[in-house]
């Protein structure tokens, strides 16, 4: 069986299947063998009831004890038992499992694995998987599970066995990496990574076979910046922009002084515009940095000099929000420039009416999100295209613009706190500038690290600030098991919180399976003050700026990568009133309280992303990842720092070409990226 067959041809998979597997992007039996866990069910001993510990995913075993209950409503069943065994008593719960009465009446030995949590009346586990009778936990135990990413009516089951037929069928005899390359940096071989990383006999396995898929996903994708690095460097400037004096007088009459950091990335990017080359400049800056007004700067530039620049935002919420601010700035400083507003839910109507302002040039700047680049936009002369790290504006894009006029200048904004020597690896095709201090009025936020004992605590804060007339956020991890289990944690938990706070607070929720217009509109309802608390899973990373947000608290904060922590704690401290962080963390463990305590430290986002970097070991693959960073499938910047720069090293190697390994590199089969 070759990569390219359909997954069809798979025993057991239907068409019903075979459409399911195509939602998560699965069209080929090479699209499965490269579709990775995204985690891994350890099966480790049980353990006494009385050492369980809040926050972790622990195994109990024990006797059922008394009856099994079902209570709620008819939409919001409830399924309880109580195990016990020597050392004490636990409760177990399910939502929505009502079949689970009959499943358990017999009563018996047991053994429950799940999440323990924090319930009225002691711990409990939410959800636990059921080993019934107990001794089918003794096929799993001290054995790696992989949890892959699911959707609607496709279960774990079904890609794992879908993937041990693929694996066991497929020649898999091929290697894409020179041996000498391989041999030097110590990586596995091919065949054994990717039977590796699928399903690792143990822990060794998995770490090995991971690093050489990573260090391979890295390889490709610096490759392909080095290639980028050499076009941009060819391209000629063709949109010669002069500084303009209305430039520098808006700039003097801002009702803040620009830092001085700002004022010199600001003089980088008109040098660039202004040169003989296009600008391919990367402007990096911790959240709240100021980097906006540089861009918006750029854009004024370019209107000024009388052609267009174009704005792309990440969500329709964002883009709007960027045109009534920029709008508001030009009307308020008497600048005539048409600012033009294009994003995917306008009416076709409002598109066409857009469509032809942009192509007659009467719109100066463009803001909008992915629907800039669709084929019906035509551009009278667009010279400068600012996007967001998430947009990764690479050589494709620029040239898709090309056909429709000129080549233009381009500025990457990241607000991801990278250390500098990994910048310099990833953003190898830009010229990076950095914004490293924040605007003098900021107030810095008020960070704690608190046990979940605290809850009630942080509650009444939360209380006491909407009191005051501010706004809330709650983040709630994604919970592992499934995409669906994620939607009931986010809405169980609101409907909690509504309880808890009373009728006078309006709290509402946000996550990842709400349609984009439902997100949007229940952003635009947060930004004008109608909900107060906002339950959210990590959707709300890139999001609306509400100044009037004063409190982020984050449940499971052990959960998460630091530098996404930060990124969340930036959606705060953004207006003129003190703001606060609450890291809510359920794990007691020293290692945990060590790195929560750099965000308590430290506002500082380059600072915290240097000090993760040194306190990650490969155990953390097991659990923290960080988001949003250049979409990789299994590569992670932060902890896997040393393969990126091993990485990088092995690029100058093949690209100097010393030994001749390059001519007889083969092309990576079936993935959109190839190594030559």
């Amino acid at each position: 069986m070759i990569e390219n067959t359909s997954i069809k041809e798979l025993k057991g998979i239907g068409e019903k299947t075979q459409k399911l597997f195509e939602k998560v992007g699965v069209s080929t039996v090479g699209d499965l063998i490269r579709y990775y866990p995204r985690g891994y069910d350890v099966y480790e001993d049980p353990v006494p009831i009385s050492e369980v510990e809040e926050g972790k995913v622990q195994t109990v075993a024990g006797a059922i004890f008394g009856r099994v209950q079902v209570s709620g409503n008819r939409n919001m069943q409830v399924t309880t038992i109580h195990v016990k065994d020597l050392t004490g008593t636990i409760k177990a719960v399910w939502f929505r499992m009502p079949f689970l009465r009959n499943t358990l009446a017999g009563g018996g030995k047991i053994i429950l694995r799940g999440r323990v949590t924090s319930r009225k009346g002691g711990l409990a586990m939410e959800h636990p998987e059921i080993f019934y009778p107990a001794g089918k936990y003794e096929e799993k135990i001290h054995t790696l599970q992989p949890v892959y990413g699911l959707t609607a009516g496709l279960s774990n089951n079904v890609v794992a066995k879908a993937m041990h037929q693929a694996l066991s069928q497929l020649d898999l005899t091929r290697e894409t990496l020179p041996d000498e390359l391989r041999l030097k940096y110590g990586l596995a071989e091919y065949n054994y990574a990717i039977r590796g990383i699928h399903f690792p006999e143990d822990k060794e396995v998995f770490y090995h076979a991971r690093e050489r898929l990573v260090f391979e996903e890295f390889l490709e994708f610096i490759l392909s910046i080095r290639k980028m690095k050499d076009k941009n460097e060819r391209i000629e400037n063709e949109y010669i922009v002069q500084r303009k004096p209305e430039v520098d007088e808006l700039i003097g009459r801002l009702p803040y002084e620009l830092t001085k950091a700002q004022k010199k990335v600001w003089d980088e990017i008109a040098h660039d515009m202004a040169s003989d080359t296009a600008m391919s400049r990367l402007v990096q800056g911790d959240v709240g940095s100021g980097k906006t007004i540089v861009a918006v700067l750029a854009l004024i530039s370019v209107a000024l000099n009388g052609y267009q620049g174009a704005m792309m935002a990440p969500t329709e919420v964002l883009a709007r929000q960027h045109y009534d601010s920029i709008t508001r700035l030009l009307e308020e400083y008497g600048i005539k420039i048409k600012v033009e507003l294009l994003t995917g839910s306008m009416t076709a109507k409002e598109k066409r009416r857009a469509y032809d302002r942009i192509e007659c040039g009467y719109a100066r700047i463009i803001i909008g999100t992915h629907a800039l680049i669709q084929d019906r936009v035509y551009y009278d002369c667009l010279a400068l295209v600012v996007t967001d790290e998430q947009h990764r504006f690479g050589v494709k894009q620029r040239e898709a613009f090309a056909r429709k006029g000129g080549m233009p200048h381009v500025l990457v904004m990241s607000a991801t706190p990278i250390p500098r020597t990994l910048a310099i690896i990833l953003y190898g095709d830009l010229d990076i500038s950095v914004i490293d201090e924040l605007p003098a009025n900021r107030l810095p936020i008020k960070n704690c690290v608190v046990e979940t004992g605290y809850r009630k605590t942080a509650y009444a804060f939360m209380k006491k600030q909407v009191g005051e007339g501010r706004q809330c956020y709650v983040i709630c991890p994604m919970v592992e098991e499934s995409e669906q289990l994620e939607v009931e944690n986010v809405l169980d938990y609101a409907a909690m919180l509504q309880e808890e706070m009373g009728k006078g607070i309006v709290v509402s929720c946000l996550h990842g399976r709400m349609r984009q217009a439902e997100k949007d509109d229940i952003m635009e309802r947060f930004g004008r003050c109608e909900i107060q608390i906002l339950v959210s899973t990590t959707v709300i990373e890139v999001g609306i700026d509400v100044p009037n947000a004063t409190v982020m608290m984050i449940e499971n904060a052990e959960r998460f990568g630091l530098a996404q922590l930060h990124q969340l704690r930036g959606r705060v401290g953004r207006g003129k009133h003190q703001s606060y962080c609450i890291f809510m963390s359920g794990s007691k463990a020293k290692e945990t309280r060590e790195r929560l305590n750099i965000l308590n430290e430290s506002n500082d986002g380059f600072k915290i992303a240097s000090e993760d970097l040194r306190l990650r070991g490969p155990g953390d693959l097991f659990g923290i990842r960080q988001s949003g960073m250049m979409d990789f499938k299994l590569g992670d910047v932060f902890q896997d720092a040393k393969v990126l720069q091993m990485a990088n090293e092995a690029a100058d190697l093949l690209l100097n070409d010393e030994n001749g390994w390059l001519k007889n590199l083969p092309k990576h089969e079936g993935t959109s990226s190839v190594i030559i």
